[in-house]
């Protein structure tokens, strides 16, 4: 009787998807894993693993690979902006030529297109309130196609890219009194 992994191999390709997507799924999870452990998990060798990750890189799949920063322990005074950007699509480039010109600002970390009351979504980190405020009013209002930005700003973060924060709870409670 064949075994499961030979006979996903004859399924028309379906088993390679299925393994790129477990493999990108381990590398969101911890980029660093070893790749040996990563073969244990995916019943592979580490020189498969370590060929599909090139492949996934080589493609364009995988980008780059960035670490989760806890913020309350890293102690930066940079500050995260979310803005949502209302724009005016253009007659031969829709959102994306204005939405490629806001990406390349340094400051813009994030640009979504998306649905809803508003068109982009982008994530700003400027050095302190006051250079995210001088970006929205200097840089991001002044183009044409920009109608209205609103801007919200991180204040605490429990859980980015699927990484959830810890923290200590506080034993100390308020007084009620009638």
């Amino acid at each position: 009787m064949p075994t499961q992994r030979a006979l996903a191999k004859t399924l028309c390709g379906f088993h390679d998807v299925w393994l790129m997507d477990a493999i990108i799924d381990l590398l969101q999870k911890n980029a660093l894993m070893p790749r040996d452990e990563m073969a244990r998990l995916l019943n592979m060798t580490t020189a498969e693993v370590e060929a599909a990750i090139a492949k996934l890189e080589a493609d364009g799949i995988i980008l780059g690979y960035q670490p989760v920063l806890n913020r309350e322990k890293w102690h930066t005074d940079k500050v995260t902006a979310v803005i949502e950007v209302k724009i005016t699509p253009e007659r031969d480039g829709g959102f994306d030529r204005i939405a490629s010109r806001i990406a390349r600002f340094p400051e813009v970390q994030s640009c979504y297109l998306v649905s809803g009351g508003y068109d982009l979504l982008i994530l700003v980190e400027a050095p302190n309130l006051r250079a995210a405020a001088a970006f929205v009013s200097e840089r991001l209002s002044t183009i044409d196609a920009v109608q209205s930005t609103a801007t919200h700003f991180r204040l605490k973060t429990y859980k980015e890219n699927g990484t959830s924060y810890t923290f200590e709870a506080s034993s100390e409670r308020l007084s009620v009194t009638p």
